[in-house]
């Protein structure tokens, strides 16, 4: 009994899976463990359901299938994913992300059959490292990505990238902070800046802040940070940022045209 997740959000579309999913069952017994009507959805439904098999729409209001893959590759045992869409533009961007198959809608009885039996066969998927994901998601897609994601207890945490006010490396991992508080997330400084360039501005070698987080700036003591002489105030937290000498001008300007 193969364990089955539908995620698309039109209702007929989930009702026709679940139909063809019936019709295949005297070669290859499914079970139905969940849907969902868009991707927030699918992945907060996901990891409870025990499923190892996603059937996934692309074009989703909110957060598209292809960043709701990006964000389950971070599950320890995440199901293989089987793309369903109307669509074939995103094929090459869904492969890269590691989706076992790719349908077109509307979709054949024999086709899923055989998509089910490879992922059957295939068990567990290899997983990916996130930052390849995240570069070929970016440099295919062109849209982004609207959450961070965070694994907690075979379960996915999701931080909306509007709720970030700064990203900082420490050592081997990058904080996220929000207003209300910090995570961990493991990706690098470098790729995220080029991922929400246009969102965030580099003050340091080690940090970069929503742009429209800032609310000024103060003058730095000798003793907080031999590289800088102003620190960047950010609304909603008590923590000044040095501003490097070196970034200072660019930053200034910068959040100036904000």
């Amino acid at each position: 009994m193969l364990r089955v997740f539908i995620a698309d959000d039109e209702a007929p579309a989930r009702a026709r899976l679940r139909e063809l999913l019936e019709d295949i069952g005297a070669e290859l017994q499914t079970q139905v463990v969940g849907e969902a009507r868009n991707g927030i959805e699918a992945i907060d439904r996901l990891p409870a359901s025990g499923a190892q098999v996603l059937l996934l729409d692309i074009e989703m209001p909110g957060m598209h299938g292809l960043e709701v893959a990006r964000h389950i590759a971070r599950l320890a045992s995440g199901p293989a994913v089987i793309f369903v869409t109307a669509h074939d533009r995103h094929a090459v961007e869904a492969f890269e992300l590691n989706a076992l198959d790719y349908l077109l809608k509307p979709v054949r009885a024999a086709r899923l059959a055989a998509a089910l039996k490879r992922a059957q066969a295939a068990g567990p998927p290899a997983a990916k490292t996130l930052e390849t994901a995240a570069d070929q998601l970016r440099e295919t897609d062109g849209r982004g990505r609207t959450h961070f994601s965070l694994a907690e207890r075979n379960r996915i945490v999701l931080v909306p990238v509007s709720d970030v006010v700064y990203l900082k490396a420490e050592q081997k991992y990058v904080t996220l902070r929000t207003r209300e508080r910090e995570h961990l997330v493991d990706e690098s400084l470098i790729a995220l800046e080029r991922e929400f360039g246009e969102r965030f501005v580099r003050i340091h070698r080690n940090c970069i802040v929503a742009r429209d987080a800032v609310r000024g700036f103060e003058r730095a003591t000798a003793t907080e940070d031999d590289e800088a002489h102003w620190l960047v105030v950010l609304e909603g937290i008590p923590e000044r940022l040095p501003v490097s000498r070196r970034q200072w001008a660019m930053v200034r300007a910068l959040v100036a045209q904000s």
